[in-house]
């Protein structure tokens, strides 16, 4: 394969092609389903409201079981799969990988500049999930004991690398992504993102010299995303 391949179509119908056992790493970003608790716009005394609305794509339902059978036979014998989640569909993934893989964990992204709550009526929303699975004899990197921690502080995405145009709403930093490539893949692995939005994973894969199959249904995020992958393979 080319360092990428990028496609306009549901993943769930491209994964089909996918050989066996040809890929070394899972990193994606499935849509939460938590668009359906939105409250609508939240008012901020003295500036503009913030939409909390996610958007149409968040409300196709996911379904974790949909994914086993082919995540598990495209994966390498010592591959690692990561799935950013959240609170409502964890236990989904639990219940649909656990019984599959010999470990399954979950991993935390600590963002350190999270929306504020300006009524100081709850928690921040500063920690989202990952799930991680492996079977025995995985792939791992880790030099120190600091880099084995389950739990990963970073900014969210801002300024430049921030796209205004189109605006993901779910947009990933780069620097989470690459830590998580680092640790679970080599040099020329291939790393897949079947729900790969605008491309960040696609962007961390080729600056550490992997590989990088992605899907995005979205034509417009699609768009963006082949760009961004584009301008790092130059």
């Amino acid at each position: 394969m080319n360092s990428f391949e990028t496609y306009n179509i549901d993943c769930l119908e491209y994964i089909k092609r996918i050989p066996d056992q040809s890929v070394d790493l899972i990193l994606t970003d499935p849509p939460y389903n938590i668009a359906k608790y939105s409250t609508g716009n939240i008012p901020l005394p003295g500036r503009s409201a913030v939409n909390n609305d996610l958007g149409e794509w968040d409300l196709a339902e996911i379904d974790p079981f949909a994914f086993v059978d082919d995540f598990k036979r495209i994966l390498k014998p010592d591959g690692n799969i990561f799935i950013f989640t959240s609170y409502n569909l964890l236990g989904k993934w639990h219940e649909a990988f656990d019984p599959e893989f010999d470990t399954f964990q979950y991993f935390i992204w600590h963002k350190t500049n999270p929306m504020p709550k300006i009524f100081k009526n709850g928690f921040l929303n500063s920690c989202e999930m990952i799930v991680c699975l492996w079977n025995k004899k995985h792939k791992w990197n880790f030099t120190t004991q600091n880099e084995m921690h389950n739990y990963f502080e970073c900014p969210i995405c801002m300024g430049k690398e921030r796209l205004k145009n189109p605006k993901h709403p779910s947009q990933k930093p780069v620097k989470l992504l690459k830590h998580l490539i680092n640790v679970s893949s080599n040099v020329g692995d291939v790393v897949f993102d079947p729900f790969m939005g605008v491309g960040s994973t696609g962007v961390a894969a080729l600056e550490l010299e992997r590989r990088f199959i992605g899907c995005e249904i979205d034509p417009t995020f699609f768009e963006a995303a082949e760009k961004r992958i584009g301008e790092v393979h130059k």
